[in-house]
């Protein structure tokens, strides 16, 4: 379970979503609220509507039913830039990074929508443009360091190993200042250390930052150890929503995709 911490107000609710592609339905009158400040993790089997769900989240896919609140505000569907403008970011199951892009230069896009100076100065590289790339590449220097990669950052990431490709996605999500980051199975393909290191990436964005995590995540000890409440999906459908504890005790969580329980 993981520590005490500071969960504030409903940051997002998702009310009675309903999400299909064609005759198939991804997703069917799923409700869940993420508050302020938490970790929130949705478990699910194959094909239960996770990424669907951080998808719709974020503004890729358009639900046919439903209403998404973010930060206060009522809408049918997000766009993506309205998304990321609004503060969410994400990760992707398969790392989406410029592989032939230094690990600087990768952290730097993900301060795009924060550039202010208009792209003839960014070209010119003079005046206004150069103080503010100046204070970009200041910020993401905080964020290699945070994340303990300053021995890569002039490296293309093409050439990482997956561990640390998976933390430079990570960084570049936090270079957007995201208010909910959306992390789809970030420890997908890890060795056991490599787990370790991003749990505990994971849980210092969370608490020196403040930043609220939404997580997707197959590996059960990993949920348990660091989400303040869990949401499970199955066959699309809202299966339980409660603490970490209380979702392992469910008996539709076990008889669907946990397994027996062992005090």
């Amino acid at each position: 379970m993981a520590g005490e911490r500071r969960i504030g107000e409903v940051i997002l609710a998702v009310d009675q979503i309903s999400l299909s592609f064609g005759g198939v339905r991804a997703l069917e009158n799923v409700s869940f609220d993420v508050r302020r400040g938490e970790i929130r993790a949705i478990i699910g089997p194959n094909g239960a509507g996770k990424s669907s769900m951080l998808n719709v989240i974020n503004g890729f896919y358009h639900p046919q039913e439903g209403r998404i609140t973010f930060k206060g505000q009522t809408r049918t569907q997000m766009r993506t830039h309205e998304a990321a403008e609004q503060g969410i970011a994400r990760t992707f199951q398969n790392i989406a990074l410029f592989k032939g892009m230094s690990t600087l230069d990768n952290l730097m896009t993900g301060r795009n929508l924060k550039m202010k100076v208009n792209f003839l100065l960014q070209a010119l590289h003079v005046g206004p443009a150069r103080r503010e790339e100046i204070a970009h590449r200041e910020f993401v220097e905080r964020i290699i360091d945070f994340l303990e990669i300053q021995a890569v950052r002039k490296v293309p990431v093409g050439r990482l190993p997956y561990g640390l490709q998976k933390r430079v996605e990570l960084g570049r999500a936090l270079a957007a200042e995201p208010d909910l980051l959306l992390l789809d199975e970030p420890m997908a393909g890890m060795n056991s250390e490599e787990k370790e290191d991003m749990c505990r990436f994971i849980l210092d964005v969370n608490e020196e930052f403040g930043t609220t995590i939404v997580l997707i995540e197959h590996d059960m000890g990993v949920v348990m150890d660091i989400s303040d409440r869990v949401v499970v999906l199955d066959y699309g459908r809202l299966l339980a929503d409660g603490s970490p504890d209380e979702v392992r005790r469910d008996q539709a969580v076990i008889d669907a995709y946990l397994g027996a329980v062992h005090d």
